[in-house]
């Protein structure tokens, strides 16, 4: 009885205006859409090579070059304390093809000086105009278009035959409500991830005759974890739109209410928990943490600069005692043994201001990163009242584009910029006449690559999204069977 029902409704929505419009939506969108998305991702990609070769380039010719240009570098370093040394340089992921997630938000390069971590361009500030209208990738699509459409599809399938009057006469028979609810959902259900699976082949094929490596295993796998994730999200919809359905005698009725829940859940409520968080707890920005340590670190080399002075000072003095009949006009020579002297007096003073320099700037980040944690975890949780919130934290962490890839940018930037800190920053004293062999000291040193998280590392940092969604689909499918139940026909 379960399965006539099912092909009955299946039948149903197949012959329907709605299903053609459905099918024409999803074969038009979504292949069209992943087209497009991969050719940006080359030309990021190309970008990416690009910046890499340059900075390859560049630390070649630091190393080749001869003294005392071979040195020029680290001197620079010890007169500008904003040049940068090196870069960690964010490279595109091909799965930013179905998600672009934040990786246009996030800076291109993370620059390394000795007064912290400086921030290139993002995608966004380099086309601004361009972004006014939003990302069109297959996450916006699903949890944007579908789940209209997915609503669209069940505001009428109680509400519709309750008014028409066939809900009666059907139920007037021996046929159980929950066979009946269950062939409404499930017939539903399959009529609508039938075209959307076929779009998502057909983009997949379009995707791979131009060049896209989707037979790479990890990639194979995230965009199967993303197709899974997205039918679940729309299973979300479908109950929701049999709740409405159910609870509302009129099938306009049910759809103002359907189209209203909507608006609500997939467009204002997401966006408020990150509005809330920040009127909760606002946080300072990077460049005034930057701004904050280059000041003291120029406050540290003035004090620096004024103990050198009054040595020099000193050094002048003794020397004119030393030779009384050249007078006060003669000129005297610093000589080799003075700046020896000066460098082993001086060398207290540059190791109290880089300990001092190291702590504020270490308290500055740290209070910094609890500041921005502090705020995400808010509005992240706000957020998540929403299934469209789950869906799309979920969904970006499995195409990389997410807040696992954001921490792994940040948390590599971070540990390199203590590398280079321990062997090269803190070896170099203020104005370059410090106690160390700059021969020692290396130039550079490459940066470490990004170690994205594996798959089952991505689903442990977003099991609570997939959790809630489940949790959504199961608690609103409930709702719709016990007040099916309880209806009055």
């Amino acid at each position: 009885m379960l399965m006539t029902l099912i092909q009955k409704e299946m039948m149903h929505h197949i012959l329907s205006v709605r299903f053609v419009a459905l099918l024409l939506m999803c074969v038009l969108l979504i292949p069209l859409n992943l087209h497009i998305n991969y050719h940006h991702y080359l030309q990021r990609q190309i970008d990416y090579q690009e910046q890499e070769t340059l900075e390859d380039e560049n630390a070649l010719k630091d190393e080749n070059s001869e003294k005392p240009e071979g040195m020029s570098i680290k001197f620079k370093l010890a007169t500008d304390t904003n040049l940068e040394v090196s870069k960690v340089i964010l490279k595109p992921t091909p799965l930013s093809v179905f998600a672009t997630g934040l990786e246009s938000a996030l800076p291109s390069y993370l620059g390394m000086t000795r007064n912290g971590i400086t921030r290139g361009e993002a995608s966004l500030s380099t086309a601004p105009i361009a972004f006014l209208l939003g990302h069109l990738d297959f996450v916006f699509v699903v949890s944007t278009v579908f789940s209209l459409l997915a609503l669209l599809f069940t505001f009428d399938a109680v509400a519709g035959e309750r008014e028409a009057g066939t809900l009666r006469i059907t139920l007037a028979n021996s046929l159980p409500r929950d066979i009946f609810l269950w062939s409404k959902l499930i017939g539903g259900y399959f009529v609508f991830i039938l075209p959307f699976l076929m779009s998502v082949i057909i983009g997949l094929l379009v995707l791979v005759l131009q060049g896209f490596p989707l037979s790479e295993s990890d990639i194979f796998l995230r965009i199967l974890s993303l197709i899974c994730v997205s039918l679940l999200y729309i299973a979300v919809f479908f109950a929701l739109g049999a709740v409405i359905s159910i609870y509302f005698d009129s099938a306009k009725t049910a759809l103002i209410v359907a189209f209203t829940v909507w608006v609500f859940a997939v467009l204002i409520l997401p966006r408020v928990g990150f509005l809330a968080a920040q009127i909760v707890a606002p946080t300072s920005t990077a460049e005034s943490v930057y701004r904050e340590k280059t000041a003291k670190r120029s406050e540290l080399r003035a004090a620096l600069d004024a103990e050198r002075g009054k040595m020099m000072s000193e050094v002048f003095s003794e020397m004119q005692k030393s030779n009384p009949s050249q007078g006060g006009t003669a000129v005297f020579t610093i000589g080799p043994e003075h700046m020896e002297k000066m460098n082993e007096k001086m060398a207290p003073f540059e190791e109290e201001a880089r300990v001092k320099y190291r702590d504020l700037a270490t308290q500055l980040d740290r209070r910094y990163q609890r500041e921005r944690k502090y705020q995400d975890t808010i509005g992240v949780n706000f957020s998540r009242i929403t299934p469209t919130a789950s869906f799309i934290f979920l969904a970006t962490d499995a195409t990389q584009t997410g807040q696992a890839k954001k921490n792994t940018y940040f948390q590599t930037g971070t540990r390199y910029y203590e590398t280079l800190d321990t062997e090269i920053f803190s070896k170099i004293s203020e104005g370059g006449f410090g106690h160390h062999n700059m021969e020692d000291i290396p130039a550079t040193m490459p940066p470490p690559p990004l170690v994205e998280p594996t798959l089952g590392e991505t689903f442990q940092h977003a099991a609570l999204d997939l959790l809630l969604l489940c949790f959504f689909a199961i608690v609103l499918t409930t709702v719709a069977f016990l007040k099916f139940f309880r209806m009055d026909i």
